[in-house]
C-alpha cells in the first residue's frame, strides 16, 4: 500500500473531476489534494469540515466504490486514487488540533432530537452560526448508529468522542437518555423558547421475518446485538439472515468474539448483496461463509430451515427470484441473528407530526414537516441510507431552517 502522500500525488487534478461530481456532498477532491500536497493540511481540513462536518466518519465507512473511488478516471484502466485515505488522514489531524473559532452567539434556541449522523451534522452547522443548541439523545452518548450499530474495528469510538468534545466546547447543551416522543414531546419544546426543532431520531426498530421460531431464546436482532455484543452468548454456530452492511457487521463482530463459524443466508446472489463490496471482502477474509439463493422459512431450535431460490431471467430482460419449495435444507445454528433492515420506533408516532405509510416523517424536499418550525432528516425521513446521504440532505435542510429562523425567531 502506498503512503498517504504517494496516494495523493497520483491524483490528476482533473478540471471536471468525476470523483467530486459523484460525491454526495460535492467534496472538492482535486483542490483538497492539492492543498495537502502543498503543505496546507490545516486549510484542507477546514475546507473539509465546512463542507462535510462528518468527513472523519465518511472517509472511513462511505461506500467509496460507488462514489469517489468508483468514478476516478484512473480506475478505467488501472487503480483509482483512494482519496478517502487522504481525507481520513487530513481530517483526523484537523480534529485532533482544531482550535474552536470565536463565534458570536445570536441567542436563538434550537432543539436537535437524535445524536446520530444527521443530528451531529445539524448541531455543528447550527453551532458554527451562533445558535444556542440543545441536543437530545435517547442513548447515553452521541453517535446513534455510528456508536451503537457499527463495530469499533470499523469505526474507532475516539472519533465520536472528539466530535462530542468539540461540540461541548462550542457551547452545545447535551441531554443524554432523553427520548423525544416519549420523555418529552415535540410540542413541549416550543413553550420553552425553542424557535425550531430538528428531528433525526433514526430507524432503530428492527424488521422481523414473520416466521415460526422467531421468538425462541436463541434468536436475536442484529441492531440489538451490535449495541452490546458482550451481553450475548451465541455459541459456536451462528446463522445470520440478511446481506446488508448490518448483517456483515454482525457477522464480523461475532467471529471476533470467539464464535468459530458464522454463516450468512441470502435469498439472492453475490452480486445482489446490498453491503459494501469492501466489507463483503473483509468478511470473507475473516472466515464468514455465505450461502446464497437461500430463503429462510422457519427457525428451529438448532437450525434455520431454508428453501432454494431460483434466479429467473425474464423475456423482457428483467430478473426475478422464485422460491423452490421442493428443495429444502437446514443450516445448523446455535444462535440466529436477523438483519433485514429497520424501521422507525413506535414512540415517535405520538409526536403529532404527519408520517408516511411506512411510519417515516413526511417532509418536503427541504426537510420541512407540516408543523411549522419542525424539520427532519436522516433515516427517519429516508429510511436506512448511507451516512454521507444523511449529511448531504441535512446540509440542505439547514439552509431552509436558517431562512425560517431569520423570519420567525
Amino acid at each position: 500500500m502506498s503512503s498517504i502522500k504517494q496516494e495523493a500525488s497520483r491524483c490528476l487534478k482533473c478540471k471536471n473531476a468525476r470523483c467530486a461530481a459523484h460525491c454526495p456532498v460535492s467534496t472538492q477532491i482535486p483542490l483538497i489534494t492539492e492543498m495537502f500536497l502543498n503543505g496546507d493540511i490545516r486549510k484542507a481540513g477546514e475546507m473539509l469540515f465546512l463542507n462535510n462536518p462528518l468527513s472523519a466518519v465518511t472517509s472511513v465507512i462511505c461506500p467509496h466504490e460507488r462514489n469517489c473511488t468508483g468514478h476516478c478516471v484512473l480506475g478505467i484502466k488501472g487503480s483509482p486514487v483512494e482519496f478517502y485515505r487522504v481525507e481520513e488522514y487530513i481530517f483526523r489531524f484537523y480534529l485532533e488540533t482544531m482550535d474552536i473559532p470565536e463565534i458570536e452567539k445570536n441567542g436563538i434556541k434550537v432543539a436537535v432530537a437524535g445524536a446520530g449522523p444527521a443530528g451531529i451534522t445539524m448541531s455543528l452547522l447550527l453551532l458554527l452560526k451562533g445558535y444556542d443548541v440543545t441536543l437530545f439523545e435517547s442513548q447515553d452518548n452521541i453517535g446513534g448508529v455510528l456508536r451503537y450499530g457499527i463495530p469499533p474495528f470499523r469505526l474507532p469510538r475516539d472519533l465520536l468522542d472528539m466530535y462530542k468534545d468539540i461540540m461541548i466546547r462550542m457551547g452545545l447543551h447535551f441531554r443524554p437518555n432523553t427520548r423525544i416522543g416519549a420523555n418529552i414531546m415535540i410540542e413541549d419544546l416550543f413553550p420553552d423558547g425553542y424557535k425550531a426543532i430538528f428531528v433525526s431520531t433514526g430507524t432503530g426498530r428492527p424488521n422481523k421475518l414473520g416466521l415460526l421460531g422467531e421468538t425462541l431464546g436463541h434468536v436475536h436482532f442484529a441492531v440489538d446485538y451490535l449495541k452490546s455484543p458482550e451481553a450475548f452468548n451465541l455459541g459456536n454456530k451462528v446463522a445470520i439472515v440478511g446481506a446488508g452492511n448490518v448483517a456483515i457487521d454482525a457477522a464480523r463482530t461475532a467471529i471476533r468474539r470467539g464464535h468459530s463459524h458464522v454463516t450468512i443466508l441470502h435469498f439472492m446472489g453475490y452480486d445482489d448483496m446490498s453491503a459494501n463490496h469492501d466489507e463483503i471482502e473483509m468478511a470473507e477474509l475473516d472466515g464468514v461463509e455465505f450461502v446464497h439463493y437461500a430463503q429462510a422459512v422457519r427457525i428451529l431450535e438448532d437450525a434455520v430451515r431454508c428453501v432454494r431460490v431460483r434466479k429467473i431471467e425474464n423475456e423482457d430482460g428483467s430478473v426475478s427470484f422464485e422460491e423452490d419449495y421442493t428443495e429444502t435444507f437446514d443450516v445448523p445454528a446455535e444462535s440466529v441473528i436477523i438483519a433485514i433492515g429497520q424501521g422507525p420506533g413506535a414512540d415517535i408516532r405520538t409526536s403529532g407530526v404527519k408520517l408516511t405509510q411506512k411510519g417515516l416523517f413526511d417532509v418536503n424536499e427541504w426537510g420541512e414537516t407540516d408543523t411549522p418550525g419542525v424539520f427532519a432528516a436522516g433515516d427517519i425521513v429516508s429510511g436506512p441510507k448511507t451516512v454521507v446521504d444523511a449529511v448531504a440532505f441535512t446540509k440542505k435542510v439547514f439552509g431552509r431552517m436558517e431562512e425560517y429562523l431569520e423570519k420567525n425567531a
